[in-house]
C-alpha cells in the first residue's frame, strides 16, 4: 500500500496569503495529506479552528492522522467542497475567517496505479475517481459515451487540438476490445497525435486531464462555488486558491473580477441604476508562481498558481 503523500505546493504563500489570526476559523475544501490544514492550524494556536473537505478516504484517513495533535480543533467531512453550505451547517459556523482551496492531485493519487490517474499507469485501471464511491469512471466514459461526446470533453477539459481523432480511434477501439487499462487509452492518444507533435511532452496528458475533470465534475459549479465562499468570509476574511490548468484559473480570475468590480452600469447613464458595490480587494494582481527552488524540488509546483483576495465591507 503506497503511503499518501502530497507535499503542499507554495506553502509559505498560501499562510501569508491568508493572513492567519491566532482566533480565526477556517475552511481547507482540499484538505488532501493535511500539508496546509497542518500549518494554518499550528500558526493559529491555541484557539483556531479549521473545517475541511475531501472527497478521498484515503486523503481523510492521511489528514486525520496528520492533525492529530491539533484534536478538539478541526472537523474533517466526506464531501465536495462545492457543499459548502451543508458543511458549515454541520460544524455550527455561518461565516469563516478563510478559505484554502487547492485543486492539485496529490502524489498518492497520481502514483497509486489503482487509481488510474496517471497516464504512466499502464495496465492500471481506467478509473480517475476521487471519490471511489462514485459511480462514473472513466472506463465507463470511454466505452460508453459517444464519439461526439468524448471529442467535446477532450476539447473543452483538456484544449486538446486533436479531440476529434482521438475521440473517432476510442470509439473506432473500443468495437475490437472494451478499454479497460490506461495503457489501452494511452497507446490510442499516441496513434491519433502526428509524430512532430510528441516532442512538446507527453501526449497524453491533456486528456487524461479532461477525462478526470468529467469524471469528477471538477468545473461544474466552480464559479458559483468561489463567489459563494466569498460570501462566506467575515470582513477582512481571505480565499487562496491554487489552481493547475488554465481552465480552473480563468473560472477562478472571472469570479474574482466579478466581485472587485463596483458599478455595471452603461458609462453613459448619469447615476447608477445597478446598485453593484465592490465586495472583495484582490490581493494578487498577478498570479503567484512557485519558486524556482520549489519547482526543482516539486515538478507539481510548476504550473500552479495561486490567486488571493479579500473581503472588504461593501
Amino acid at each position: 500500500m503506497i503511503k499518501f503523500s502530497h507535499m503542499p505546493v507554495m506553502l509559505e504563500e498560501c499562510m501569508q496569503g491568508l493572513n492567519l489570526k491566532d482566533n480565526g476559523i477556517y475552511f481547507d475544501g482540499t484538505v488532501g495529506g493535511g500539508g496546509h490544514s497542518y500549518e494554518i492550524l499550528k500558526r493559529t494556536s491555541p484557539n483556531g479552528r479549521l473545517i475541511a473537505t475531501d472527497r478521498d478516504d484515503d486523503a481523510i484517513a492521511a489528514a486525520t492522522e496528520r492533525l492529530s495533535e491539533f484534536e478538539g480543533r478541526f472537523q474533517i467531512y466526506k464531501s465536495n467542497y462545492k457543499d459548502y453550505e451543508r458543511v458549515f451547517s454541520l460544524a455550527g459556523v455561518n461565516e469563516v475567517d478563510g478559505v484554502l482551496l487547492d485543486f492539485g492531485v496529490s502524489s498518492y493519487q497520481l502514483d497509486n496505479r489503482e487509481r488510474g490517474f496517471s497516464y504512466l499507469g499502464g495496465d492500471a485501471p481506467l478509473d480517475m475517481r476521487m471519490d471511489k464511491s462514485s459511480p462514473l469512471t472513466a472506463e465507463i466514459i470511454l466505452n460508453e459515451y459517444s464519439e461526439r461526446e468524448i471529442a467535446k470533453i477532450l476539447d473543452e477539459f483538456g484544449e486538446e487540438r486533436f479531440a476529434g481523432k482521438i475521440a473517432a480511434n476510442v470509439v473506432k477501439e473500443r468495437t475490437k476490445t472494451p478499454l479497460k487499462t490506461c495503457g489501452q487509452f494511452v497507446e490510442i492518444i499516441e496513434n491519433s497525435i502526428p509524430k512532430k507533435f510528441s516532442q512538446n511532452g507527453p501526449v497524453a496528458r491533456k486528456s487524461f486531464q479532461a477525462i478526470r475533470i468529467a469524471v469528477n465534475e471538477e468545473l461544474d459549479g466552480l464559479y458559483d462555488c468561489v463567489v459563494g465562499l466569498i460570501r462566506k468570509l467575515k470582513i477582512g476574511g481571505r480565499i487562496a486558491i491554487l489552481t493547475f490548468h488554465s481552465l480552473e484559473d480563468r473560472i477562478v480570475k472571472r469570479a474574482f473580477n466579478q466581485l472587485e468590480s463596483d458599478c455595471i452600469c452603461d458609462k453613459r447613464l448619469p447615476v447608477c441604476v445597478c446598485g453593484k458595490k465592490k465586495e472583495i480587494e484582490i490581493i494578487t494582481k498577478k498570479p503567484t508562481v512557485a519558486t524556482l527552488k520549489e519547482m526543482a524540488i516539486n515538478s507539481r509546483s510548476k504550473c500552479a498558481k495561486l490567486r488571493v483576495a479579500e473581503r472588504i465591507d461593501s
